[in-house]
């Protein structure tokens, strides 16, 4: 059973992204502050729900949240600084467009940097322990799924309407035999030369 928030005396956010892994596209990254008497039944970890359950907690989280917000930071800038950076910047811009202030954070995972004057801390595995990360994770999965299903009506030989821009079998065979899109991070191994199937 997630807890809803880590503390209670402060207004908190939740925080986490999508699409680290991912040969292609964005990554996006949400914040979120929820009521403190919220709840849920399918709230969970977004990687352990259904597409549809993600989807349907997606309009009950953005109807019902205290404040939210979804970042976007592009293939280009991720290959400029870096994914690991790019992510935090995604995580640092969505905290700063909320409105209320959150007084404090907490993001998934072990790394966080940020100039922004807030308490925050990191939380591994933070999804599966915390309501406001999980919701996090909902909105930044389903903004980033919906993302690249845009992407594959325009590039439809990767299937990203099913991988998404992860590195399957099927996108790494497209890789090789159509090269790469505007879309696909130059930083990552997949080039033709550097590709290893599995």
């Amino acid at each position: 059973m997630l807890v809803n928030t880590f503390q209670q005396e402060l207004i908190e956010a939740g925080c986490d992204e999508a699409g680290r892994g991912c040969l292609a596209g964005s990554v996006f990254a949400a914040a979120v502050i929820l009521p403190h008497d919220f709840h849920h039944p399918w709230l969970n970890d977004s990687k352990q729900m259904t597409e549809a359950r993600r989807n349907k907690l997606r309009e009950i989280i953005e109807r019902e949240a205290v404040a939210w917000h979804v970042a976007e930071v592009t293939a280009e800038r991720i290959d400029r600084i870096n994914i690991l950076n790019a992510s935090i910047e995604g995580m640092n811009l969505s905290i700063e467009a909320l409105n209320p202030r959150p007084e404090f954070v907490i993001i998934d995972g072990n790394r966080f940097h940020t100039s922004l004057d807030i308490a925050w801390r990191t939380i591994v595995k933070g999804d599966g322990k915390y309501a406001n990360i999980a919701a996090a994770s909902v909105l930044a999965k389903t903004h980033r799924d919906e993302y690249m299903l845009r992407l594959a009506e325009e590039y439809p030989m990767y299937g990203w309407d099913k991988n998404k821009g992860y590195p399957t079998r099927q996108h790494r065979l497209a890789i090789r035999e159509h090269g790469l899109s505007p879309y696909h991070r130059l930083s990552f191994n997949c080039t033709p030369e550097q590709l290893e199937l599995f």
